[in-house]
């Protein structure tokens, strides 16, 4: 049985229900569990959603459990977090389109191509012809660790301008959603807060996962203010455990008391935070509670992260009484987290991201 961290008193507990393939939580105050997907559960029809940000090329070892320096070979893969919820969304059957820039390269066109056979809206992508496609070397290591090295100097991802947005298709978006690597450099700085401040303008809902990667910040100070710049302007924020203890200075990220007197603030409808395999925790202005995760055999971890949010933001992208009524929250994030379950079920994030149908089938079984 699953380990259970909780402040609360043993009669507020949940009780466990589980079978082979999944542990969940039922709350005494839901009609149902979570788990009881049904098609008219995860609309996702309606509204498009804008991911802003890094597009690259990532190079994975043809084998698993090594570092870089030991790797035989590497394989090239579509990468960059924005760019894999925007896929993520698609291929779950909402509408999402992509705002960012590549180099005028091959990479480039070919990191286009992919969002483009993916059904993701492609006119906010530039390119830039003195500028190469950023690329990262990524690895997971024997001893569990992701070994990161990055080629930006500087990247076409750092460089888009205020004046390359493409503003019609922010105010057009119902969500608009962004990491903290595009925060790190000037011009693509002011380009990200623009975008922000047109969304904000014209009624999205903002969506902020700052995907911490620390090697990319000039000091880990600077990562912290950076990402906490923007903090109090997101409607939906998702966070892992690590950028908890990152960002509170390394208090418990296990702690109700230390998230919601430091990371949620007055302005936030949902806070999201995700413990891998074992679910997410989620903190709303009138309730809080835990989804478990769903227990797989995991091939490869990447993209999981993006496929998680991927499900939770195609379904608010339809229904936004999710912040207000617990039960399809719990729908919501229990489907997300079996987005996430089925990604790490295959090698690479994109070519493993899940219909809207593997996500009900799974969890019918």
């Amino acid at each position: 049985m699953d380990h259970v961290t909780s402040s609360e008193p043993a009669h507020k507990m949940p009780w466990l229900v589980a079978n082979s393939l999944k542990v969940y939580y039922c709350y005494s105050t839901c009609a149902g569990k979570s788990s009881d997907l049904k098609n008219e559960d995860c609309k996702g029809k309606d509204g498009p959603v804008v991911c802003f940000g890094e597009m690259l090329i990532d190079f994975v070892p043809t084998v698993g459990g090594v570092s870089l320096a030991e790797a035989p070979a590497f394989k090239k893969a579509a990468g960059g977090a924005p760019a894999n919820v925007a896929v993520g969304i698609s291929r779950l059957g909402g509408s999402s389109a992509f705002i960012g820039k590549v180099g005028a390269d091959e990479f480039g066109y070919m990191l286009a191509d992919i969002l483009k056979k993916n059904n993701v809206e492609t006119s906010g992508i530039k390119f830039d012809p003195n500028a190469r496609t950023a690329l990262a070397f990524v690895t997971l290591r024997a001893d569990g660790e992701r070994e990161f090295l990055f080629f930006r100097n500087p990247s076409a991802d750092m460089l888009l301008q205020e004046s390359e947005l493409d503003t019609d298709l922010i105010k057009k978006a119902k969500i608009f959603h962004y990491g903290s690597i595009s925060l790190i450099d000037e011009p693509c700085k002011s380009a990200h807060l623009a975008a922000m401040k047109i969304a904000k303008d014209s009624g999205c809902i903002l969506s902020y996962d700052p995907n911490l990667r620390l090697a990319l910040w000039p000091s880990a100070e600077a990562a912290r203010n950076g990402i906490k710049s923007i903090w109090d302007q997101a409607d939906v924020i998702k966070i892992s455990e690590d950028e908890i203890s990152f960002l509170t200075g390394g208090d418990d990220p296990y702690d109700d008391n230390v998230v919601l007197e430091k990371l949620f603030h007055p302005n936030l409808k949902l806070l999201i935070v995700t413990e891998g395999s074992e679910g997410c925790r989620y903190y709303a202005k009138k309730f809080k509670g835990r989804v478990a995760g769903v227990k797989v055999k995991a091939v490869d971890t990447t993209g999981a992260g993006d496929a998680f949010v991927s499900g939770i933001i195609y379904s608010l992208a339809s229904d936004q009484s999710l912040f207000q009524n617990e039960e399809r929250l719990r729908k919501a994030l229990y489907f997300a987290n079996v987005c996430g379950a089925i990604t790490v079920t295959e090698r690479g994030a994109i070519p493993a991201l899940p219909t809207k149908e593997a996500v009900l089938q799974f969890a019918a079984t």
